[in-house]
């Protein structure tokens, strides 16, 4: 069993950047393609990104292709979000979780207003 434990997000201007860091433990982390999802207000859970397990191939959304970037270290056991350009829209809770699973951790507010 993974735990993980997304951190980084906050307020920013539209047009500013966010890294996302999610910490794991508990089990092999480099077995685990991971993805990024997120939840805007009063909307359901929107994928964001994915990579695979050597870090090597990633896709993305549509709405966030161009401006996300998804990486990882698998000898720190650590997913990351690099957020650019941000827009209001990407106003969420952002969560990692194993590709193919339900988020299952706190999240991380994110919040994009001038």
């Amino acid at each position: 069993q993974v735990q993980l434990v997304e951190s980084g997000g906050g307020l920013v201007q539209p047009g500013g950047s966010l890294r996302l860091s999610c910490a794991a433990s508990g089990s092999t982390f480099i077995n685990y393609a991971m993805t990024w999802v997120r939840q805007a207000p009063g909307k359901g859970l929107e994928w964001v990104s994915t990579i695979d397990r050597s870090g090597s191939s990633t896709d993305y959304g549509d709405s966030v292709k161009g401006r996300f970037t998804i990486s990882r270290d698998n000898a720190k056991n650590m997913l990351y979000l690099q957020m650019n350009s941000l827009k209001p829209e990407d106003t969420a809770v952002y969560y990692c979780a194993i590709r193919g699973t339900s988020p299952r951790g706190q999240g991380t507010q994110v919040t994009v207003s001038s």
